[in-house]
């Protein structure tokens, strides 16, 4: 079947060589696409690629290959590269006055004869690189730049075109030393083509000529200023060859025409000025003076001109395959702005050449954009990067890399991606397989974790613009990515009682003998200076422990996910069991000191368990070893929540699906009292003053003291961070609390009276349904008011007419 194949191919190029000895009279010779190819070609055209702006992508690609091939021959057969004087690739846009599109693509490259067009273009999967490529040995230098090897490009032209013309001209060789112009001409429903001698003659040189009709649907391809968008996006560092973009403009210059017209009457102005009668000199120096100023003011004559000329589209080679320390700061901002369409310059960029393991070299920049986008906190694990631009060779492939994309935290970085060589699909816009992305992902990964790192170390000035930016992306992704969790926290800065800024490593640098606790306080919404008052770090802050002091939303949960550092844990000074670990007495002595103080305060202990158990403040009440100035705090159980996770849970919403749990671990709270405050040492006075036996019970003193106790816990809940059960009874207390200390009644009632509303009147005012004016002018007094003139049909006033007392019923 094959050889029958090669054998009609071969009778066909034949025939159309006997018919192309005269190319002026040579008929047209049709032939049929090979075998199935008419069916392919339309499942080519209609589905395998996923838009057809890509058809100008592969049409270019294939330009370069033909420049790359005449290049490469050209080693060995210099008289290749006559017939052209230039290597480029040219774009010309063209309409006609029926507003038919047409696109103009152009080549100077190897060209093809008649049998190449023929095999090439009438035969799947046949674009000759592949071909071309076993025979390249001659390229010692490894740079040949051959993109294409699928020969599936070309039929993308009929993605916009409803017919393709193709005129090519081989380059000449030793055995082709006087190459003819051929043409190949196919329909996009037609299951034929045509190829003959092109009637023109020799128009090319050498290379080639793709001439699109474009479809009437795809008319916007013909505007230049489309073509030029999708050769910045898909194509302009496919190539070192200059690609040209043919255009015209408008443009005024002076009119020579208009002016030799005028230099007739101009001179016979002359001539009747030189007979006049001659005037005084002084006069006539004025005259002249004048005259010459006016001509001097006479602006010429314009005309418009449409001037044609070809502009480079691809000027710039890509900053990428350049040498790191060629390439200047301003040339990787500008073209990081070009590229990501970001006006704002990045702060960071990291340039470098890998291998990605299984054999793929590739060359990469990496940007740190100097601002987050306003979408990014609005669900940071669930969006997916779309810029890490993927190209092959300098063609951009895609920039959507699916499953394989950044992790979730570092979706933000900008990259641009080239690699040698990889294996795509067909169309060239999917990879067939994944294991380069996978690689990819950690090395792209990898390297971004390296730049930071070095900002870190090496530029501290840009690393505070750094951390104002990212300093919470950072404690996201040492949550979500385990793998370089150590990495990621060790970016993490937080400010302290000490200090305003510190990273964990720094922190355990500072850590006392004896401490083996990191300790910190977290409470969302507050600033450092509001926690650094905190009741929970006054006595570590008075012996000169360093505190982390997190107010941040992602602290806690930073924390609580990496709950150690260098197997250091991590201590929450918000709940019972600080530890300082210095502590002089030993466990027994410890032990028997606060048992001490236990029984001392047992009387005040007992009686204030009873009042904070039956409202609910507290499960438990015990001395404070943590407390300096304050006389209470309100701290969590290691079993409950701290007013921070409290606000945290509360704000998700996740107590109502563990409502029980919720409620459990609120009530994990214990009081603790500072047993040198005056105010516990006045408060156990009073609780001793009490006496025991029931007869002689003063219940109001009693109510009164426990308003106090009340207060007291109202208050240390309060600082402790937690809310108040009935904010309206606390602060009742209050009020009657401060009329007690001002020696005002407590009972003494505060005037309520108030002025009554009007009676109801449901009825409508009478022109409420009336539209309201627009655009009226308002006067001094508030009043509303405008005056009109009544004219006759000779346009004179007849009378002045106020508004009020007139009607015009045109107005």
């Amino acid at each position: 079947m094959r050889l029958l194949q090669t054998l009609l191919v071969t009778l066909g190029v034949f025939a159309v060589l006997i018919f192309g000895q005269d190319g002026s009279n040579a008929p047209k010779q049709r032939h049929a696409y090979q075998s199935d190819v008419a069916r392919l070609r339309k499942i080519v055209i209609n589905s395998l690629y996923s838009h057809r702006d890509v058809f100008l992508r592969e049409l270019i690609s294939n330009a370069n290959d033909a420049l790359e091939k005449l290049r490469l021959t050209s080693l060995t057969e210099p008289q290749v590269l006559s017939g052209a004087e230039n290597m480029n690739i040219t774009i010309k846009v063209e309409k006609d006055e029926q507003g038919n599109g047409r696109i103009i693509i152009r080549d100077t490259g190897i060209g093809m004869t008649p049998e190449e067009l023929s095999t090439n273009l009438g035969t799947l999967a046949k674009s000759g690189t592949s071909e071309f490529l076993s025979r390249a040995e001659s390229d010692t230098t490894g740079n040949g730049n051959l993109i294409g090897a699928f020969g599936l490009g070309f039929y993308s032209s009929f993605l916009v075109a409803d017919r393709v013309e193709v005129a090519s001209v081989a380059a000449k060789s030793s055995n082709n030393p006087n190459p003819a112009q051929y043409v190949f001409s196919s329909g996009a429903d037609e299951n034929s083509f045509e190829i003959f001698p092109d009637p023109r003659g020799n128009t090319l040189g050498r290379g080639t000529e793709i001439t699109l009709h474009l479809k009437p649907d795809a008319l916007e391809y013909g505007d230049t200023n489309t073509i030029i968008d999708l050769v910045n996006k898909h194509s302009s560092f496919s190539t070192s060859f200059p690609i040209y973009l043919y255009t015209t403009r408008m443009e005024m210059v002076p009119d020579e025409e208009a002016q030799t017209e005028a230099k007739p009457a101009e001179e016979k102005s002359e001539v009747e000025e030189a007979e006049k009668p001659a005037a005084d000199d002084d006069e006539a120096v004025v005259e002249d003076a004048e005259e010459k100023s006016a001509e001097e003011k006479r602006e010429p004559r314009l005309k418009p001109i449409t001037v044609e000329e070809w502009i480079q589209l691809n000027s710039q080679p890509p900053i990428w395959m350049r040498d790191p320390k060629a390439v200047t700061d301003e040339e990787y901002e500008t073209f990081y702005q070009a590229t990501f369409k970001d006006y704002e310059k990045p702060h960071a960029w990291y340039h470098f050449a890998g291998d990605s393991g299984s054999g793929v070299s590739f060359r990469a920049i990496i940007y740190v954009p100097s601002r987050l986008d306003d979408k990014y906190w609005q669900n940071p694990l669930e969006s997916v990067t779309k810029d890490i631009r993927l190209m092959v060779k300098r063609v951009f492939i895609t920039s959507d890399l699916g499953e394989e994309a950044l992790p979730k935290w570092a979706n933000w970085v900008k990259v641009v991606v080239d690699a040698e060589d990889l294996p795509l699909n067909v169309s060239r816009e999917t990879l067939q397989s994944t294991q380069f992305l996978k690689q990819l992902k950690g090395i792209i990964t990898k390297r971004l974790l390296q730049l930071l790192s070095r900002i870190r170390d090496e530029d501290p000035e840009k690393w505070d613009k750094v951390q104002e930016v990212y300093g919470n992306v950072f404690k996201l992704g040492a949550v979500e990515d385990f793998k370089n969790r150590e990495k990621l926290a060790s970016l993490v800065r937080f400010a302290t009682n000490q200090r305003n800024s510190t990273t964990l490593d720094e922190y355990l640098e500072n850590k006392k003998k004896g401490q083996s606790q990191i300790f910190y306080l977290a409470d969302m919404g507050k600033s450092p200076s509001e926690l650094a008052k905190s009741v929970f770090i006054e006595k570590l802050h008075a012996r000169g422990y360093e505190v982390l002091l997190l107010g941040d939303p992602l602290d806690e949960v930073f924390i609580t996910n990496i709950r150690r550092w260098k197997k250091i844990p991590f201590q929450d000074v918000a709940k019972a069991g600080l530890k300082f670990g210095d502590e002089d007495l030993s466990p027994e002595e410890e032990k028997e000191e606060q048992a001490l103080l236990t029984e001392k305060y047992k009387p005040l202990i007992e009686w204030l368990r009873k009042e904070v158990r039956v409202k609910g403040a507290a499960r438990d009440v015990v001395i404070s070893n943590r407390l300096v100035t304050s006389s209470c705090a309100i701290v969590a159980d290691e079993s409950g929540y701290t007013a921070n996770l409290e606000k945290l849970i509360s704000s998700s919403h996740a107590q109502q699906n563990h409502r029980h749990m919720w409620e459990f671990a609120k009530k994990q709270k214990v009081l603790e009292i500072n047993p040198r405050s005056p105010l516990i040492e006045g408060l156990l006075k009073r609780i001793e003053q009490l006496p025991e036996d029931e007869a002689e019970h003063d219940p109001e003193a009693e109510e009164e003291l426990r308003e106090v106790a009340t207060v007291l816990v109202d208050g240390a809940l309060v600082r402790s961070g937690f809310s108040v059960t009935d904010s309206n009874d606390f602060f009742t207390r209050v009020d009657r609390i401060l009329r007690r200390s001002l020696g005002v009644s407590e009972t003494a009632p505060t005037d309520t009276t108030v002025k009554p509303a009007p009676p109801v009147d449901p009825e409508l005012p009478e022109d409420a349904d009336a539209p309201e004016p627009e655009d009226d002018i308002v006067d001094g007094h508030g009043e509303i008011s405008w005056a009109v003139e009544e004219i006759d049909e000779f346009g004179n006033v007849v009378q002045d007419v106020p508004v009020e007392s007139k009607r015009h019923d045109e107005l």
